[in-house]
């Protein structure tokens, strides 16, 4: 059986290397894959896009010979799909959007399909209900999972977005890792906005000292951190973005006492000061 012989519980990202993965994912997944016994060599990976695109699965189909059940939903990037896997009878490509109703979780879908019921890499990616729809799979068990998370919210902030296949605001990390708990997964590593897990009967061969988050969560930058002023200012620190949108969040736009209302001591006259203390009444009822 191979072990891994490890200094610290970020050993993995010692091998991070981005083929056409978002970041270091491709040569991380690599590794692991070189750890777990008995690897049978099949992968799944859903939000596929081209096959090719941020794909967290194409380094294994094309370098190490993996066999792969790509699904992607949206017709155009499944035509892209199956013109750049035409040519490898190793790929099952999928013209499906995965749900977690009975008739389009992935667990029926991956029925009508050859993969072992314990394959090796399941790679989610779908922008929204990705807890969800991994909270449904029960027939399948991957040895591993990548999935994406929210990463602009706290890691001591639990957040899982509404079931419904049309929101997409994802999950925080921490919710992430207590849904990948109880399905019995243990985090290895976070790499860009991806949470990796490995099933627990394999979680010892990795010699993690420390998995929490706090640990292996190492870059947190896509976080806005708000806090306020004694005296009721808002004050933002952080990334102060909407990452997906671009669009810059400013102090002055979310102050929820105008200047004059804030509460001061001294160099501020007796009229304006009772003032503010109204207004400031006045907001609690509301």
């Amino acid at each position: 059986m191979k072990t891994a012989k490890t200094k610290n519980s970020l050993w993995l990202k010692e091998f991070a290397r981005r083929v056409t993965s978002q970041g270091g994912e491709d040569g991380i997944l690599e590794k692991i894959m070189d750890v777990l016994p008995d690897t049978d060599q099949w992968c799944v990976e859903f939000g596929s896009w081209d096959g090719k695109h941020l794909s967290n699965t194409y380094n294994l189909i094309a370098n190490k010979n993996y066999s792969a059940v790509l699904i992607e939903g949206d017709s155009k990037r499944f035509q892209d799909l199956v013109a750049n896997f035409q040519s490898n009878s190793r790929v099952t490509p999928v013209n499906r959007f995965v749900g977690f109703e009975k008739d389009n979780c992935l667990d029926r879908i991956l029925d009508k399909t050859e993969i072992p019921k314990n394959f090796d890499l399941l790679s989610i990616d779908i922008d929204g209900n990705d807890y969800h729809v991994w909270e449904t799979v029960t027939d399948y068990q991957a040895k591993v999972v990548i999935i994406e998370f929210n990463p602009t919210g706290p890691k001591t902030v639990e957040f899982v977005q509404p079931r419904d296949m049309i929101v997409t605001q994802g999950t925080g990390l921490l919710s992430m890792v207590r849904l990948a708990n109880d399905k019995g997964y243990e985090l290895l590593a976070v790499e860009s906005a991806n949470a990796i897990f490995v099933s627990r009967q394999y979680y010892e061969l990795f010699d993690m000292k420390d998995n929490s988050i706090d640990t292996l969560w190492t870059d947190q930058s896509a976080i806005t951190h708000l806090f306020f002023g004694y005296d009721g200012t808002v004050f933002l620190r952080g990334l102060q973005l909407s990452p997906w949108q671009q669009i810059p969040l400013k102090e002055p736009n979310v102050q929820i006492l105008p200047k004059w209302a804030r509460k001061t001591f001294g160099g501020q006259n007796a009229i304006l000061c009772k003032l503010g203390k109204m207004y400031r009444r006045k907001l609690k009822k509301c």
